[in-house]
């Protein structure tokens, strides 16, 4: 998509992504027992696990936060989610709807030491946008013109598509999310289910 934005071929279905600017900076960590293959996808581009300086979390679902404390263990990386997500990640609470059957399925080890999102919502060059909706915490990262929308919505056929509603947290607070996104400035998007398009004006169809 651009020079420093890659999207991880392991994680497939379930992206996670890269950027390696200034800081290298990891976008969510699949599925348990992803991480390997994401720690491959790395040095596959000259990046050794303790290059990478952030991981940060859009949301607590298991396809995202899935290799999550492999990682942090194999990079030694700041890990970064939302106040309202954390406790989801840690377990402290319990997980909406079918999501809490899949993370009993799915069992994911507990991350260590995760940094709330600050409230200027900068981590090195990202921006973090709160977008809560499909979970109470989620949030869309951007960088250099790319959105990482997480699930916020997907994408198929080369289209932008709605998440189904029963994986959502709030459908209503998802539509204001995917409203007030729609007002940043960005070319491409990135979601973690489907493919990388270039915006061309679809998110007010889902709105």
């Amino acid at each position: 998509m651009t020079d420093n934005v890659y999207a991880l071929d392991s994680t497939k279905g379930n992206y996670a992504y890269l950027i390696s600017g200034e800081e290298i900076i990891l976008i969510d960590t699949g599925r348990p027992g992803q991480g390997k293959g994401i720690l491959n996808d790395l040095k596959s581009v000259g990046i050794e696990p303790h290059d990478v300086k952030h991981i940060v979390i859009t949301h607590h679902d298991v396809d995202h936060i899935g290799s999550l404390a492999f990682l942090q263990q194999a990079t030694g990386a700041k890990i970064w989610a939302s106040k309202e997500d954390i406790p989801y990640i840690y377990g402290e609470k319990s997980r909406h709807g079918i999501k809490k059957l899949v993370s009993y399925i799915m069992r994911v080890k507990k991350p260590e030491n995760i940094n709330p999102y600050p409230e200027d919502g900068k981590i090195g060059n990202i921006g973090v946008i709160t977008a809560p909706g499909h979970t109470p915490g989620h949030v869309c990262i951007i960088y250099n013109g790319v959105l990482f929308a997480g699930d916020l919505f997907r994408t198929s056929k080369g289209k932008i598509a709605p998440m189904k509603s029963f994986m959502n947290w709030n459908d209503s607070v998802l539509k204001e999310s995917l409203a007030k996104i729609d007002n940043y400035d960005f070319e491409w998007i990135c979601p973690a289910h489907g493919e990388p398009l270039k915006r061309n004006g679809q998110l007010k169809e889902l709105y």
